[in-house]
């Protein structure tokens, strides 16, 4: 009916007004259908949801035994129904030191009236004083300024005992024997500013003129005096330390030789000049520019080899970081068995007192209940994760018993893939265990990881583990001669003939990872 109404009063309209009236009226229509597909309907869907519990589990397993335990700290600080089975001497023993701490503190708590005030003095003489300061208390400042970082961290513990460290520190080191020298206050401090900027393997890494631009212009430093304190730094023990490159490292301990030493004039002028060559082992040039035969190129080499490219770091701090296994493999009657490092498993259990109060359920909180709970998950899941571990770690020694009894040239090629479904485990999951978790064998120890490996075809239609042949490589470079050391293409060509098909940029590959240099730097005089 509509449309016959607007077809009746269009014959005295224009086409326009047609047009626009037949684009509303299928705007009109689209709404209506739209608005007539919209109903209620019911599905039915399947997704997964990870719960805490389950988080928590995951979470763990790719933890590292170090971190592991800092986690597990974690828990024990915040949960008190959580505690270490080994626990109960070391609480009688907090609690008696706590006891006899606190009847101290009763004995000393009596004010003290007569401490002097330490706000009392004269302000005005000591604005006075420091608008007269000298040069050198402006120095003294700054060279404490420079040390003060250092010197807080080592009096952050001041409180306890610590054992004697059995050498000095190299700025140590380096200002006892500062103190030792005939030289001018200003002189000193400035040499102790420069040792306060040398690096762990003594290197001066600033410039000069950097250094002189951070001092303050009313000293009225110039380079000169900068340069005096950089050679007073250079002449003290060990040699080589205040050098601002490897070049001049070298030669500050050549220079520091006796001037009887064969060859060190050509070993200076080889270091100063000549020290790219050296490098890229280029002999034959070295020799021309050098104007010795193969004995003498040989000795200089020798005596450059002999110095220390860093001489501090003798005296640097050794970052140990010691490694726990968690798995240990030995031999049983003919079979190699994988067994949980009890060293490395944190022995947790319920506080019994507390457990039994939330067991009777007098008086017990909501919190307190959630908190058992807690404890309860954290226990399971740290002896899933080691089962877990335990249970990879087998399959990896069933599958590695060629390893175990040659060596890595008998390593087989093994993928995560494979292990996930013998287990029935996700990829994902084995890919967490073998992840900063270690296995002590008779051969060493090593991580999950290394005994997985990409393979390579050989001729026999076989496959071989890029592990062994990387052993294979190192064999090779090991017996290689040094004059005449084996390229890439000669050890991929090497390894053709015993059915191994690797191509020469594979070959390169595997070297760097083994960190064995190119042929040409391995050569030899």
């Amino acid at each position: 009916m509509l449309e016959g109404f607007i077809w009746a009063k269009t014959s005295a309209c224009s086409n326009f007004v047609f047009t626009d009236l037949l684009s509303i009226l299928a705007g009109v229509r689209r709404a209506n259908e739209t608005t007539m597909k919209h109903s209620l309907q019911l599905r039915l869907s399947q997704h997964l949801t990870l719960t805490p519990q389950l988080q928590q589990s995951i979470r763990l397993l790719q933890l590292s035994t170090q971190e592991l335990d800092q986690e597990i700290e974690r828990f024990l600080r915040d949960n008190p129904l959580l505690e270490r089975e080994d626990s109960t001497a070391e609480s009688f023993a907090a609690t008696a030191r706590m006891a006899d701490a606190a009847s101290h503190t009763t004995e000393r708590s009596s004010p003290d009236n007569d401490a002097p005030d330490p706000a009392a003095g004269g302000s005005n003489d000591d604005n006075q004083d420091r608008r007269e300061r000298s040069d050198s208390d402006i120095l003294s400042e700054l060279s404490y300024g420079a040390s003060r970082e250092r010197d807080d961290r080592d009096s952050d513990d001041s409180d306890y005992p610590q054992a004697a460290a059995e050498t000095p520190t190299l700025r140590e080191h380096l200002l006892s024997q500062l103190a030792l020298l005939n030289l001018t206050d200003r002189d000193r401090i400035l040499t102790g500013l420069l040792i306060d900027t040398l690096d762990e393997g003594g290197y001066l890494t600033q410039n000069l003129e950097e250094v002189m631009a951070m001092l303050p212009a009313e000293l009225n430093m110039d380079a000169e005096e900068l340069a005096t304190a950089l050679r007073h730094v250079q002449h003290l023990e060990p040699a080589g330390v205040g050098a601002r490159s490897l070049a001049e490292c070298l030669r500050l301990q050549l220079e520091a030789l006796p001037p009887s030493t064969p060859y060190c004039d050509k070993a200076i002028e080889v270091v100063t000049q000549h020290l790219d060559l050296l490098a890229g082992k280029d002999y034959v040039k070295l020799k021309r520019k050098l104007r010795c035969d193969d004995n003498a190129l040989r000795a200089v080499q020798k005596l450059i080899t002999s110095l220390d490219p860093k001489p501090g770091r003798d005296y640097a701090t050794a970052d140990i970081r010691y490694i726990i296994p968690d798995v240990n493999v030995i031999k049983n009657k003919g079979l190699w068995v994988a067994s949980l490092n009890l060293e490395a498993m944190p022995k947790l259990r319920l506080n019994r007192l507390y457990a039994d109060i939330l067991s009777r359920g007098s008086g017990t909180s909501q919190q307190m209940s959630g908190q058992l709970q807690e404890a309860k998950w954290l226990i399971k899941n740290v002896q899933q994760r080691f089962d877990t571990i335990l249970r990879v770690s087998q399959a990896i020694v069933d599958r590695q018993r060629n390893f175990l009894e040659h060596g890595a040239i008998a390593m087989r090629p093994l993928v995560l893939r494979e292990i996930a479904d013998v287990l029935e485990l996700h990829e994902s999951t084995v890919s967490r265990v073998t992840t900063h978790k270690f296995m002590r064998t008779p051969r060493g120890i090593f991580e999950l990881k290394y005994f997985f490996g990409s393979h390579v075809s050989t001729d026999a239609g076989g496959v071989a583990s890029s592990t062994a042949i990387r052993e294979v490589i190192k064999q090779l470079v090991s017996t290689e001669n040094s004059r005449k050391p084996l390229s890439d293409s000669q050890i991929s060509t090497l390894l053709g003939q015993q059915g191994i098909v690797v191509a020469r940029r594979t070959v390169a590959k595997y070297r760097e990872s083994l960190q064995i240099l190119p042929g040409n730097l391995r050569k030899t005089l």
